[in-house]
């Protein structure tokens, strides 16, 4: 194998500025990947670029700012991409993500369940729509979805964040089938509890960590390298008849069962509604 397997592989990862996303970015870059990245914060995405020192050409990081939710800002995004590796992508990782959504489904907001299904479930639909129109083009190329284990192991009190990520691994499943005569794979990863800036508040410790940890057979929080390892191989030439996966990285929580957030949430909803009880509206 060469010393830069990836290189001439042009390649978009959506919220690639911190955390997973950057890690990826830069493990695909390392292997000779020219990457975009691309978030909604320029200072941020400007400071991962530096921080990352890779230079320019193949190997490089380049910064677009874009809203996944935004498809006009996705289509720009896909094509600051394709310019900057010169010519139609072959790799794509949608993985922007977050959530403003929680607490008992009886006391979900309309507005930040939207929010969250928005920047989840449809950024990764148009990263899938507009990139992998590049990537037919092009003669075929990877999608990586970044999902989560809360898809499909029942995470309670976790709002709109299950199921928006539970459709994430059904649209990955349909589109490889669609995309396969393509030359397209699709496939989805999902993380366990991951050390990033966006979980400090469980990793800090507490009663929702010890949740994770009394669930989590190899008994250790993962790391965003964790997550771009296995990335590395969906995207490179190791994995070309491999498609339609939804791949868990947890080390083995989902053998067991999701976290419980009671210890966190229950001041701000009581124990009565953790478990449905609201006013009666009459």
């Amino acid at each position: 194998m060469t010393a830069h397997p990836l290189e001439g592989t042009g390649a978009l990862v959506t919220g690639g500025g911190s955390g997973i996303g950057l890690a990826i970015a830069t493990r695909l870059a390392a292997d000779g990947a020219t990457v975009t990245i691309c978030g909604r914060s320029a200072e941020r995405l400007d400071a991962a670029v530096a921080g990352a020192d890779l230079g320019d050409g193949p190997g490089a990081l380049h910064p677009v700012t874009a809203d996944v939710t935004d498809e006009e800002a996705v289509v720009a995004a896909v094509r600051a991409a394709e310019a900057h590796a010169g010519g139609p992508l072959a790799a794509v990782v949608a993985n922007a993500g977050g959530s403003t959504s929680i607490g008992p489904v009886t006391q979900l907001g309309v507005d930040e369940w939207a929010a969250t299904t928005a920047l989840n479930l449809t950024g990764t639909m148009l990263a899938l729509k507009h990139g992998a129109a590049s990537m037919v083009r092009g003669g075929g190329g990877s999608f990586v979805a970044i999902s989560s284990t809360a898809g499909s192991l029942v995470h309670p009190w976790f709002g709109a964040y299950g199921p928006a990520k539970a459709g994430i691994n059904q649209l990955c499943r349909q589109a490889a089938d669609e995309l396969g005569p393509s030359w397209v794979r699709v496939n989805a990863v999902c993380p366990g509890l991951i050390d990033t800036d966006l979980v400090e508040f469980i990793t800090a410790g507490g009663p929702v960590l010890e949740s994770y940890r009394e669930n989590t057979p190899i008994d250790r929080v993962g790391s965003p390298d964790d997550i771009a390892s296995l990335v590395r191989f969906l995207v490179g030439p190791e994995s070309t008849w491999l498609t339609g996966q939804v791949i868990t990285v947890d080390g083995g929580q989902s053998l067991r069962r999701g976290p419980s957030l009671a210890g966190a949430i229950e001041p701000l909803f009581g124990a009565d509604g953790l478990r449905g009880v609201v006013p009666d509206p009459a």
